[in-house]
């Protein structure tokens, strides 16, 4: 056996094992912690009315019908079922500042998990799930589906797939995101939003789906106190020696990405498009994935209380 072969055995064996422990994370974080979150923040516009019954402990106050409550003498409150089943389709960056980072994880496999924990609390939901991946033109696409099988294909698809260019370009993703999916859909756009010229193409995208952007934060290098550093831009492949022994250097690098997270917050909120923002730490954090996808529910669930 060539020794490429064996090289390709031992990474088939290490992505099939990485994929096993993101079933366990994922599916344990959807039974313990999730459970019901994914439901309260996606299916309130997805329902409709079914008939009224009497109120018994534990229902809603939001829930009573007070023309019948008032008419009976006695509390009734409104039930509901699901007007339809949900589509579920992430798009997922597959280009080159995905696979870097100076965290424990890269973004890639931090969208991995992400990915792994929303499509299995889709599937929990009988809902379809299905995969747009992406660099700068469409690398694959997965049709929705059910299944707890078909969802892990997808999951291993995060974890393997390779781009086919090291550039960005949403565009194409979410112009075909418009022609393959014509009902309202969950969009879950998993990306580092280290891209241009994504505004106009996500709005227009927005305005048929539920487009939810999952932006994944890397740590900011951490430049030492002096001395000349290389870096490489790891899409344009270009390189430039950096003095981090100036200090305007250093404070211009912290301006320059602090105004990029800015810009594209202004520009998300902007278009009405909800933010999932999930930081990377430098270390192992049990929770990395779990605290903002709750808080991401919670913020759901509170907006559509409102209503």
């Amino acid at each position: 056996m060539s020794d490429q072969s064996i090289n390709q055995d031992r990474e088939l064996a290490e992505l099939l094992e990485e994929v096993r422990l993101i079933d366990v994370q994922a599916r344990r974080l959807v039974t313990d912690v999730m459970a019901g979150g994914y439901t309260s923040a996606f299916r309130g516009s997805g329902i409709e009315f079914d008939h009224v019954r009497e109120y018994v402990e534990g229902d809603s106050p939001r829930s009573i019908d007070w023309n019948v409550t008032a008419r009976m003498g006695r509390p009734f409150v409104k039930t509901y079922v699901d007007e339809r089943e949900l589509t579920v389709l992430f798009l997922l960056d597959l280009s080159a500042s995905m696979e870097g980072g100076f965290g424990h994880w890269s973004a890639r496999q931090a969208a991995a998990r992400v990915s792994a924990c929303l499509a299995l609390s889709a599937t929990r939901n009988n809902d379809k799930v299905g995969l747009i991946a992406f660099s700068d033109g469409i690398d694959k696409y997965v049709p929705p589906a059910k299944g707890v099988g078909h969802t892990m294909r997808i999951v291993r698809d995060c974890l393997a797939l390779k781009g086919g260019s090291p550039r960005t370009d949403m565009r194409p993703a979410l112009e075909f995101a418009a022609k393959v999916v014509r009902r309202h859909a969950i969009v879950f756009l998993v990306s580092d939003f280290l891209a241009d010229d994504w505004q106009q193409p996500l709005s227009l995208a927005a305005r048929r789906h539920d487009v939810v952007a999952v932006r994944l934060l890397t740590p900011e290098l951490v430049p030492p106190g002096a001395g000349l550093l290389r870096v490489r831009d790891p899409e344009s492949d270009t390189e430039q020696i950096v003095d981090w022994g100036d200090r305007r250097v250093r404070i211009a690098y912290k301006q320059r990405a602090a105004a990029h997270r800015a810009r594209t917050e202004e520009d998300l909120r902007r278009m009405g498009v909800d933010r999932m923002d999930v930081p990377i730490s430098r270390g192992r954090d049990k929770e990395m994935i779990a605290r903002p996808i709750m808080r991401f529910f919670r913020m759901r669930q509170a907006r559509g209380a409102k209503r």
